[in-house]
């Protein structure tokens, strides 16, 4: 037999008064219907609960080890069905968000500070994958919301475009770039590249332009982290083509140049399936971080 809420709010009101009638009238009740909900109760729990007398009502042991526990079930059945509101709402739930490299430095932590204050009840669960990675998990629903490169080509999903990012050269202090000649003038240097198995897009990316300036690099280390590359670079291995958001990660003894070619930007945005169920949810999220994508461009 289970124990219902409507039985064990009785049951705290009349634990609280130890007067029946008081108990009734704050429940709303008649005295009868209240016994009969406090008789049935006893019944369940295997014994009496409270000892009546013709001048006081008084509670059992058995009713003072059930009043704590009563306590904690009301409570949480009260917690059970605001969550459940919310989540209705699109303000309680869980939410899988990939990423790439482009949103980690600054525009993914301030958004997820900026959300979580907002809406404690969402769980974030962030992946860091490439752009073809995302589109793929967006595609087959592992993966609610993704943060990468567009344009997108695939009517399933649909996007909303937040920033352009660009990629900048950057060089040890030894190194001597003259912006006149461009990225040709690095052709004989050694280059620091993401691996191609990190991002296919981005390292593609990077090679493509230093083909388009008429080489190909030569490549002796690759590192999977921005930060890695930063610190290789000021160590004097060689240079690197980094996103724009490498800078404010603040290394020092490097230097950033900035690069004279249209194809050297690209455009980021959100993306989520056209039929996802957590649409009110993905709203959320996206507003929150296009709010950040707006205070970062007007501190620029």
């Amino acid at each position: 037999m289970y124990m219902e809420i409507a039985e064990l709010r009785s049951f705290l009101v009349l634990a609280d008064e130890l007067h029946f009638r008081k108990a009734a009238e704050k429940l709303f009740l008649s005295q009868p219907a209240l016994s009969k909900q406090i008789r049935r109760l006893e019944d369940k729990a295997g014994g009496a609960l409270f000892a009546r007398t013709r001048r006081k009502v008084v509670l059992t042991e058995t009713g003072k080890v059930l009043r704590p526990l009563a306590t904690k079930l009301i409570s949480d059945a009260h917690s059970a069905m605001n969550l459940t509101r919310e989540a209705a709402d699109g303000r309680a739930g869980a939410l899988s968000i990939g990423f790439g490299i482009a949103a980690v430095s600054e525009i993914l932590p301030r958004t997820i500070l900026r959300f979580q204050k907002a809406y404690p009840h969402i769980e974030l669960r962030l992946r860091d994958m490439s752009t073809p990675s995302q589109v793929a998990a967006l595609l087959d629903g592992t993966l609610d919301i993704g943060i990468l490169r567009l344009p997108i080509a695939h009517a399933e999903l649909q996007s909303i475009s937040l920033f352009r990012e660009r990629l900048v050269l950057v060089t040890p202090p030894s190194i001597a770039y003259k912006p006149k000649e461009g990225l040709a003038a690095l052709r004989e240097e050694p280059f620091i590249f993401l691996p191609r198995l990190t991002s296919a897009t981005f390292h593609d990316h990077v090679l493509g332009l230093c083909r388009r300036a008429g080489f190909t690099p030569h490549i002796v280390q690759e590192a999977s982290e921005m930060f890695t590359i930063l610190n290789f670079v000021r160590s004097g291995l060689g240079v690197s083509l980094v996103p724009s958001a490498a800078i404010r990660m603040n290394v020092p003894g490097v230097r950033f140049h900035e690069l004279r070619m249209p194809e050297a930007e690209w455009l980021i945005g959100t993306a989520c399936h056209r039929l996802s169920e957590k649409r009110e949810l993905i709203s959320r999220f996206t507003s929150a971080i296009r709010a950040v994508v707006r205070v970062r461009g007007s501190h620029r």
